[in-house]
This record gives structure tokens, C-alpha cells and sequence, in this order.
């Protein structure tokens, strides 16, 4: 791969190709995108780095792989534009819905193509790129790729019947910490603390939990018997969410998810 295209530019599109070019896994002029709106194209690669393209075709023609990240209900439009110019090229999908199997009834023999799934923390660094084990792509082609990608987080490979199940827990997670990060912050301005720095607090626990999480590996379960002494204060709050079925609705949750 010597040169990247973006066919959208959007919020994870600019992300991406911001944390690419930030770690200087590419040059300025190895990335390209193109956007219907050109001046708000020509604004994002002024404040990205990325060299602005006035049309598809063009695009193409300037790069050998292509990211798909523009909306789900515009592909098709896009793939019957420029299937001919994707012919011999890799094409890595970000949008939701478009798996390999989908793909595979639109595009030549050809292309080479991958899908996979990022979440919105990948906008700061830290998100969870999940790619779909099944794929066309050349295996050093799919290294690189993968290089490319750890810029904006962790990658995690998953089969076919597991992406769902995956972009649930990852896509929508983000949403349900929200909540969280929410609900502990009115909880703070309740008892005085001003809702800037409640928000603060509470993102910065969640976020260094997680670390801990991480970089230990231990249960979940024991970081938290690690946190509540006997007769202690973080038992009776542990208790009142246990009360509030807090398990079973973050569960419920995610059966909603996947049974919509």
C-alpha cells in the first residue's frame, strides 16, 4: 500500500486519517480524500493534513486502497460510480452493515476488500477496531492495514457470527458510559461539586478503571472486592445498584440490541 483514499470524510474518517498522519504512518501526500462538499473538504485537509480530491473518479485514480466511510444508504451509488477504477484495488469498509459477504455481490473478483468496525473513541486514540476475519486482502496488505489501525486503538479480529455481538458491546457501549458518566456526575452536583469537575472526575475514574482493567487482566470482580472493605462505604453503593438490577439491564440492553 502506497497510497490511501477516503471516499467520505466525516467525523471517523477524519479520525482515522488525522491518527495515521499524526504518527506519521503515511505522508501528507500518500493520503487522499473525497466529500461532495469540497470547501468543507478543503477546511478538514488544511486542519488534517490529507489532500482534498474534487471527485471520485479522481480519487481512485490517485489511490491504490480506498476507505469506504461514507454513509451506509450511499454505497451503492458510490460502487456503481467507480466499480470499474476499484478493479485490482483494496477497499476497506467502515460503514456499518456492509460486511464481506454484502460486498462481495457488488464488487469484481478483483478487489480486494475489508470490513471492519471502529467505535467513536477512536477519535481520541483509544478505540476498539473490529475487523471481520473474513477478507480478500493480500496477508502483508492486511498487516499493514492493522498497523494502520492501531493508531486509533486496539485491534480485535472476529469471525463473521460475532460482529454483531462485537459492534453491540463496542459501537453502542460508548453510549451506556455516557449514561454513566452522566448519572454519577448529576449525583455529584447533587452533593455540591460543580459539574464541570463532576464530569471530570468521573470520566478520568472510569478511564483509569479501565486502564487497571486492562493492564492487570484480573477479573472484574475481584478489582472490585479489591475496592470495598468489609462494612465499608463502596459495599452499601455496590448493594443499592445490585438492587437496581444494574447487571441485568445493562444485559437487557444489549438483548435489545440484538434482537431489534
Amino acid at each position: 500500500m502506497k497510497t490511501l483514499g477516503f471516499i467520505g470524510m466525516g467525523n471517523m474518517a477524519g479520525a482515522i486519517a488525522a491518527g495515521i498522519l499524526q504518527k506519521g504512518l503515511m505522508k501528507k501526500e500518500e493520503v487522499f480524500a473525497y466529500a461532495p462538499h469540497y470547501e468543507k473538504l478543503e477546511a478538514n485537509a488544511e486542519k488534517i493534513g490529507f489532500v482534498p480530491c474534487k471527485d471520485l473518479k479522481g480519487l481512485t485514480a490517485k489511490a491504490d486502497t480506498l476507505v469506504m466511510a461514507c454513509k451506509p444508504y450511499q454505497i451503492e451509488g458510490v460502487l456503481s460510480e467507480i466499480k470499474e477504477e476499484l478493479r485490482g484495488k483494496a477497499l476497506i469498509s467502515i460503514a456499518a452493515g456492509w460486511n464481506y459477504d454484502k460486498y462481495e455481490e457488488y464488487l469484481d473478483k478483483s478487489t480486494r476488500f475489508q470490513f471492519i468496525m471502529p467505535n467513536t473513541p477512536a477519535m481520541v486514540g483509544e478505540g476498539v477496531l473490529l475487523f471481520e476475519e473474513k477478507n480478500s486482502l493480500l496477508p502483508e496488505e492486511r498487516e499493514e492495514i492493522k498497523k494502520l489501525f492501531e493508531a486509533l486503538g486496539i485491534v480485535i479480529e472476529l469471525p463473521v457470527h460475532l460482529m454483531g455481538i462485537g459492534g453491540a458491546l463496542t459501537g453502542c457501549g460508548p453510549a451506556f458510559v455516557d449514561l454513566i458518566i452522566e448519572a454519577l456526575g448529576d449525583a455529584g452536583v447533587k452533593y455540591g461539586v460543580p459539574r464541570k469537575q463532576a464530569y471530570e472526575m468521573v470520566s478520568q475514574m472510569i478511564l483509569g478503571s479501565a486502564k487497571l482493567q486492562l493492564e492487570t487482566g484480573e477479573h472484574p470482580g475481584v478489582l472490585k472486592d479489591n475496592v470495598c472493605s468489609p462494612a465499608g462505604t463502596t459495599i452499601c453503593g455496590v448493594d443499592a445498584l445490585e438492587h437496581a438490577g444494574i447487571r441485568a439491564g445493562f444485559i437487557d440492553a444489549i438483548d435489545a440490541i440484538m434482537n431489534k
